[in-house]
């Protein structure tokens, strides 16, 4: 018996050793399996952290961008401005004029024409200026009445106002008057 006691103790002794060790690498896979959730936790804290930022510059840049599209419609026309002031003080200056020459005012006034042409001319601003016996185009002009005339139907005949193109684009169409069709 003492040798089945031994065995049986051997055994025993066997089996909590295999217990132990079978514990032991579950502690250590149960370990692992922790540290490793901790390490996927901390790069899901860090990444949302990320998408937060971001988000926030995103945000950031929208907004900046939003200002200055406000600023640049606001702010467009100052150096197209800024030419007029001085055409502006010209013409004041000119009213103010009580000296009664004529031909100085006519001067002024002529010298104040070619700095606002100047300020047009700065700014792509041109006249649409035609000529009389030139074709009506619907593009440019705009007839205000038709006249009988020796010149064929829609020749213009008189230019009641100019028009003006601001880089290609029109602002306002040439008014003319053109001849009817016979």
């Amino acid at each position: 018996m003492s040798e089945e006691l031994k065995q049986e103790e051997l055994n025993q002794a066997a089996a909590g050793e295999a217990a132990v060790t079978e514990t032991t690498g579950e502690s250590t896979a149960s370990g692992d399996l922790d540290s490793q959730l901790a390490n996927v936790l901390t790069e899901l804290e860090k990444t949302k952290a990320d998408v937060l930022y971001a988000k926030a510059e995103a945000e950031n840049i929208r907004r900046r961008a939003a200002e200055e599209a406000d600023k640049a419609r606001k702010f467009a026309v100052e150096k197209f401005a800024r030419e007029l002031l001085g055409v502006k003080d010209a013409l004041e200056m000119a009213l103010l004029d009580q000296s009664g020459n004529f031909d100085a005012l006519k001067m002024g006034v002529d010298l104040t024409q070619k700095s606002l042409v100047s300020a047009f001319e700065k700014f792509d601003l041109k006249e649409i200026a035609p000529a009389v016996g030139d074709k009506l185009d619907p593009n440019l002009h705009q007839a205000i009445s038709a006249v009988p005339h020796e010149l064929e139907a829609n020749a213009i005949v008189q230019v009641m106002q100019k028009g003006y193109q601001l880089s290609g684009r029109l602002l306002r169409p040439a008014m003319v008057v053109v001849a009817a069709p016979k």
